[in-house]
């Protein structure tokens, strides 16, 4: 790969990166404990808050994916070993990096899973 393209696949995540820090700082009071006294908050109330608690928690959770996706692809940039298949060896087609540049198998290693 080209350094003028990993460059740009590095901007792009450390832009993702900055972006997916800010809505887990912004989303924080979503994953708050849900209270539970039944003299202040009604039933439907408190299954409602706590099913929005789980997706808050969910979606924190797959955001912290997401930064430890990006994290490895930008220490495969720094190593060299970016565009290439952690399996095979063999390079990742653009066309997959540019729908998500911190995949780190190719078509076919991916499909073996």
């Amino acid at each position: 790969m080209n350094a003028a393209k990993a460059k740009q696949y590095k901007k792009s995540m450390l832009d993702r990166r900055v972006e997916l820090q800010r809505l887990i700082e912004v989303s924080k009071a979503g994953r708050d404990p849900v209270e539970l006294d039944q003299s202040r908050v009604g039933r439907l109330s408190r299954m409602d808050a706590l099913q929005n608690q789980a997706m808050a928690l969910e979606t924190e959770r797959r955001r912290n994916v997401e930064l430890q996706r990006i994290a490895a692809a930008l220490k495969r940039i720094d190593t060299d070993d970016f565009g290439y298949c952690l399996s095979c060896g063999e390079a990742i087609e653009s066309k997959r990096l540019s729908l998500d540049p911190t995949a780190p198998l190719c078509i076919d290693c991916a499909q073996a899973i």
